[in-house]
């Protein structure tokens, strides 16, 4: 049933689920359309989680009734089995009193957001009574799933999504005529160190394949079995390693190594949580891993604590082909270390300091964690850029420039090719005969559908999307990281992993072949470049001004002051700490397909942004000094 103008959305998730970028951008999305959009107080989201009491039942349908809701979206991104029951209990209370399935009920409809197991059983349960969105769907299948009438969504919205449109028919094309499968592994120009404890990722670019300069191709693996002993999944990693070598097509191993590998590597582990990935827990299994994936260049995760002794210590067991740092991330401010941000911050740079001395790259893992926060799309290049710099400052020779595109996946592509270009241009400034940039994009963590041949469709058109960041540049991207088609559904196995490859590799060489006869989306429009002109401009203007005011800006301290004085703010920050209230302060939402600040959902302008961190910067310093720097009693 089409929706009027006149009907009302509420939009609702539990207090407990603090995923909320999908619902901002289903409200961006519907105001843009002029549809009139409620997202439920905390309150109204603490009732929701407690609808077995009689004063939360009240609550909710106060919030219901006064609102004159008429449509009525639910998101749970958690248990499969509480989603059902939460959304089980909402709908029975609606129903019992006559607000929804029932002669001219307040409610016309409801719909459901969250991750498939749940979308199962709610269309199972439901008989498609309930919409159900399971993650991927554009701006306008987003629309239209609600009920918006075709001719309701402005141009605005289907113009900007023409490129990502012209893009899946493409990946439409290279899937169904399957010429992906007769894809075979590039043959490599040889040199005496290939393979060996002395090979290197420049030498691996430099050198690369017969027949002209292709990316190479790195792979995220890290199978875990709660059924096999920790021992058994490292023989089960081991002869993985092996079958992708022997495949020829995965250049990069990256080994998805567990929480504890990277938290409690060479303790011991009984009665801990193994937390998934590959459970990694001595020296020899890292050097046998190594042996197993020969000749492929193999990297991991760094540690979440004592990262200068674990870098060493993959220097010498996988001749680590880069490493990985991520300076605000992986500590108390995001759950995945025990550091606190400024002693996190603090061995991060020096970790910086010893790989310098290695002559190893450095990635800083570091615009997709703001990213995954809520961040805008300032911030995203803004935080990257500082994290090159602080590389650079620390003698790092080569950096690795990590771009993840649709992140979030509401993004679009014209927006994903101006922020590209904008972080690109910022940080190839950098550049010069001692400090080289390698960049390394991949696909978004959540971008793939939960439907397998949707997503293959998804991963040739991102795939084209890569090539035409730098449309005119044949080396470019230097990496693709390869997001394997099955990752919204279960783990990629090796042969997952080796199709995946397959479809990338035809799908940009096919991009290229169509681009020579101009037959693809022009990417180089007057809009794209004023986005890129826009993003760029508050992105030198935001550090300029850190650079200005904020003391030894790229130091331990500086970097600190610079996340707690709300310089990279992160909205949708799990932490309650007081000391990153500033961080939390700001508001974001999709505007035109890109991630704006905002205040009260009204848009800031770079001026503004800055005039109130400027005015936050005397608390973060004495958060700071209080915190970490203060005497004893």
């Amino acid at each position: 049933m089409s929706v009027q103008k006149s009907e009302i959305f509420g939009l609702v998730k539990t207090r407990i689920d603090a995923h909320t970028m999908g619902l901002h951008a289903a409200a961006a999305l519907l105001k843009d359309c002029g549809y009139n959009v409620i997202i439920a107080p905390l309150e109204i989201e603490d009732a929701l989680g407690r609808l077995t009491d009689s004063s939360s039942q009240k609550k909710f349908l106060k919030w219901i009734k006064k609102n004159q809701i008429s449509r009525l979206s639910f998101s749970y991104r958690l248990d499969p089995n509480d989603a059902l029951s939460v959304l089980g209990g909402m709908v029975y209370l609606l129903k019992k009193n006559g607000l929804y399935e029932s002669a001219d009920a307040q409610i016309k409809s409801i719909s459901f957001a969250g991750l498939k197991p749940a979308c199962d059983k709610i269309d199972n349960e439901y008989k498609q009574r309930i919409q159900t969105f399971r993650g991927g769907e554009s701006a306008e299948e987003t629309l239209l799933i609600m009920g918006i009438p075709p001719e309701e969504i402005p141009s605005t919205i289907t113009e900007g999504c023409k490129y990502d449109k012209q893009l899946l028919k493409f990946g439409e094309d290279i899937i169904k005529k399957e010429e992906y499968k007769k894809v075979k592994p590039l043959k490599r120009v040889s040199y005496p160190e290939f393979g060996t404890a002395k090979d290197t990722l420049e030498k691996r670019l430099d050198h690369n394949f017969e027949g002209g300069f292709q990316p190479l191709i790195r792979a995220h693996s890290g199978p875990y079995s709660p059924d096999l002993t920790r021992l058994q999944c490292i023989e089960q990693y081991k002869s993985w390693c092996k079958e992708l070598a022997a495949a020829g097509y995965l250049d990069i191993l990256s080994i998805g190594s567990s929480q504890l590998s990277q938290s409690e590597f060479g303790s011991n582990w009984e009665g801990k949580i193994n937390g998934g990935g590959v459970p990694v827990n001595s020296e020899q299994e890292y050097s046998d891993i190594w042996y197993a994936a020969r000749p492929m260049l193999v990297r991991t995760y760094s540690a979440t604590k004592n990262l200068l002794p674990m870098a060493a210590m993959y220097e010498r067991t996988i001749n680590i082909s880069w490493h990985a740092l991520s300076l605000w991330w992986f500590n108390v401010l995001d759950g995945r270390g025990p550091n606190s941000l400024y002693d996190n911050l603090k061995e991060h740079i020096e970790c910086m300091r010893f790989v310098a001395k290695t002559g190893k790259p450095v990635e800083t893992n570091v615009p997709h964690h703001f990213a995954f926060r809520g961040c805008d799309d300032v911030t995203y290049i803004v935080s990257a850029y500082l994290a090159a710099k602080m590389a650079k400052k620390c003698g790092v020779k080569c950096f690795v420039l990590q771009n993840m595109l649709n992140t979030p996946r509401s993004t679009w592509g014209i927006q994903d090719l101006a922020k590209s270009r904008a972080l690109i241009s910022l940080i190839d400034g950098l550049k010069d005969s001692s400090f080289r940039v390698i960049l390394q994009t991949r696909a978004g963590l959540d971008y793939f559908k939960p439907n397998i041949d949707e997503a293959k469709i998804q991963l040739a058109a991102v795939t084209a999307m890569m090539d035409d960041i730098d449309p005119n540049n044949t080396h470019s991207p230097d990496i693709i990281h390869v997001v394997s088609y099955s990752e919204a559904v279960h783990l990629a196995t090796p042969d997952i992993i080796n199709e995946s490859i397959k479809i990338t590799r035809a799908s940009l060489d096919k991009y290229r072949e169509l681009k020579k006869k101009g037959e693809t989306p022009d990417a180089m429009t007057g809009e794209i470049r004023q986005r890129t002109f826009a993003l760029e401009s508050s992105a030198r203007k935001v550090i300029e001004a850190m650079e200005k005011n904020i003391p030894n800006l790229y130091s331990p301290e500086g970097l600190y002051l610079a996340f707690v004085g709300g310089w990279l703010p992160v909205p949708e920050l799990w932490s309650e700490s007081d000391e990153f209230v500033y961080a939390k302060s700001w508001g974001t939402k999709l505007s035109k397909g890109g991630i704006v600040l905002t205040d009260r959902d009204i848009m800031i302008t770079t001026d503004e942004r800055i005039k109130r961190c400027l005015s936050n910067l005397q608390n973060a310093e004495y958060i700071l000094k209080n915190t970490y720097f203060k005497g004893p009693k």
